[in-house]
């Protein structure tokens, strides 16, 4: 299952990312957290030191050997180089499947022990001044897009994204790629606007959105937030000791987290395995597809040199009858 976090900067969606990895590591899931924020944090939300987290291997720096082993024999792809962010497998593809071994997971992946298990954590690197605004900030998250595309995950198995703040989550059709999203929200005006707008935008694609309401104190905030949400609020966290010492760098075992929050975690949870049932992949492929051909044409075409429409395989329909493929 593929469940993105997203939310205006300061909202606590790393947080909230964080504790529902460790969530899922506690109950001893496969787990694959991938931090693609503009600001790398998740590593240190999930108990990594500073060096630690700055040492982690970036997937931006590393993009050429992602589009070198998912192209794969491929035909209707004739070199890595006319790979972009959205171009979709076809047969000949190599897939990616949440608990094997392979060499993305090998130069881009490292385990993470955390209390009851280990997760996969994976970083799309750090983003300069420099990146912001241009295709080399995309082309970093567009590894994290590329994997997506040709990820294929089951029942009980967990790809969980921090994507970057606010309405940059819809830069490329990587805002489609999920089960699940989970928009954390501020009982404040401004941190329902994201919500607002992020609602209004994916309306057409069926994203499938929940609210989480964060730094929530009373009644009030969240009668506040069911009105400016509706009914796609579907939890709220407080204050918590356990992440305050989390954040000081001594977290307690994850056990002693507060009961509320506890429960919190475990809907988000239950909530995103009943997700499971409607899973549509001839949707998902189909909207791949859309995205591919729109990048294709407004700038894939002339900064690869190629008819990037022509790696589109009409009769490939990404799904877990693959899983045990190739």
């Amino acid at each position: 299952m593929k469940i993105a976090f997203v939310g205006k900067g300061g909202s606590g969606k790393t947080t909230l990312s964080s504790l529902f990895v460790r969530h899922l590591a506690a109950l001893g899931a496969p787990v694959i957290a991938v931090d693609a924020d503009i600001n790398q944090h998740l590593g240190p939300a999930l108990g990594l030191g500073e060096a630690e987290a700055a040492a982690l291997p970036a997937m931006g720096e590393r993009l050429a050997l992602i589009k070198e082993y998912l192209r794969g024999s491929n035909p209707r792809i004739t070199s890595a180089e006319t790979m972009i962010k959205t171009t979709p497998p076809g047969e000949g593809s190599r897939l990616l499947r949440v608990r094997e071994h392979n060499p993305v997971y090998d130069s881009c992946a490292r385990p993470v022990e955390l209390d009851g298990g280990t997760v996969r954590l994976m970083v799309t690197g750090p983003f300069t001044d420099a990146d912001l605004g241009v295709a080399c900030y995309h082309s970093k998250t567009g590894a994290v897009e590329l994997c997506l595309n040709h990820l294929v995950d089951g029942r009980d198995e967990y790809v969980v994204v921090d994507m970057t703040a606010g309405s940059d989550s819809f830069a490329s059709g990587m805002f489609t790629r999920f089960d699940i999203t989970f928009l954390v929200a501020e009982p404040t005006r401004k941190g329902v606007s994201v919500y607002r707008q992020y609602k209004e935008y994916a309306r057409d694609f069926g994203v499938d959105l929940k609210v989480v309401g964060n730094k929530v104190q009373g009644r009030d905030d969240v009668d506040f937030l069911r009105t400016e949400v509706g009914d796609d609020l579907l939890a709220t966290v407080g204050h918590s000791d356990w992440v305050r010492a989390m954040e000081k760098g001594r977290p307690p075992r994850f056990d002693l987290l507060e009961e509320p929050n506890r429960d919190a975690l475990h809907l988000l949870r239950t909530t995103v395995d009943a997700s499971y049932e409607r899973r549509d992949w001839e949707r998902y492929t189909r909207q791949m597809v859309h995205f591919h051909l729109k990048n294709a044409q407004s700038w894939g075409n002339e900064r690869t040199g190629a008819d990037l429409a022509a790696q589109v395989d009409p009769h490939f329909v990404l799904g877990e009858s693959l899983a045990t493929a190739g």
